[in-house]
């Protein structure tokens, strides 16, 4: 566990505090702490730098001269990016160099920035700045009494605007809301300044929000009836069939159709009378 040097309010060196475990674990991850550098300062990029092209530049639309029999080189527009006053060949235009970190990313390598301040006891435990009023000379010669180093960051326990007010005019130095502070503000300080009431919060903090963050438990699910107790299941009453119709006995059976009789070929014997007087003549 770390220790950290501690001040009163009038300058006077306290006993060691011990620094929290939640925060201050030991761990230091040099490739987080690069990568979290090097995306917060592409973040401060504006992307707003721009450069014309040959199509954005005024003026080049006629053919400086003819294609052939002048002896010199073609050309087609005076604005191309070899020329004086000509466009500029693939120039910047503006876009967002915004990168983002994954949150457990970010986690750590704010752990790693004030590990590493730990290791080398520049972390420096204060109690809470009561400034009546802005005053710079006030702040300098406090952190002058506590022997920090040339750049200083203080990380106060919420807002305290005058302290805000009091180190405008103090470049080296930077004020910010505990847990508000960035990776680069760590490091690039030589010392950091903490108020305990910051730190007080932190150890109670992490109680209260597990108990909010944590998900509900499942209601256990109903142990299923041994297979003595288990209700019958009701089965769907089958459909009932209709009943067929019961073939009729033989008496009864329907007579069958009688077909209609064919028409009958005229025989010898109906001929026409005058045909069999005339065969009895001969």
């Amino acid at each position: 566990m770390f220790k950290a040097r501690y001040y009163k309010n009038d300058g006077k060196k306290g006993k060691a505090r011990e620094l929290p475990d939640s925060l201050f674990d030991g761990v230091v991850n040099e490739g987080v702490l690069h990568l979290a550098v090097k995306v917060y300062l592409a973040n401060q990029r504006q992307g707003t730098h721009a450069a014309k092209n040959r199509s954005a530049v005024r003026g080049g639309s006629r053919k400086p001269w003819r294609q052939k029999g002048t002896g010199r080189a073609r050309a087609g527009t005076t604005r191309a990016s070899h020329w004086t006053g000509g466009g500029m060949a693939f120039p910047p235009q503006p876009h967002s160099w915004r990168q983002k970190l994954p949150k457990k990313v970010r986690t750590l390598a704010r752990r790693s920035a004030f590990n590493a301040r730990a290791e080398d006891d520049r972390v420096i435990l204060v109690d809470r700045f009561s400034f009546e009023s802005p005053k710079t000379a006030q702040l300098r010669d406090y952190l002058a009494s506590i022997e920090t180093g040339r750049k200083v960051v203080i990380l106060t326990d919420g807002l305290n605007t005058n302290l805000v007010r009091s180190a405008q005019n103090m470049p080296n130095i930077l004020v910010r809301e505990f847990g508000s502070e960035s990776v680069y503000d760590l490091l690039w300080a030589n010392d950091v300044v903490i108020e305990l009431e910051a730190l007080d919060a932190l150890e109670t903090a992490p109680a209260d929000t597990k108990a909010e963050a944590a998900p509900a438990k499942k209601a256990p699910k109903a142990e299923a009836a041994p297979a003595d107790e288990a209700p019958a299941k009701k089965k769907a009453p089958a459909r009932k069939k209709a009943p067929k119709a019961e073939a009729a006995p033989a008496d009864e059976a329907p007579a069958k159709k009688k077909k209609a009789p064919k028409a009958k070929t005229a025989a010898a014997d109906d001929a026409p009378a005058d045909d069999v007087e005339e065969a009895t003549d001969a």
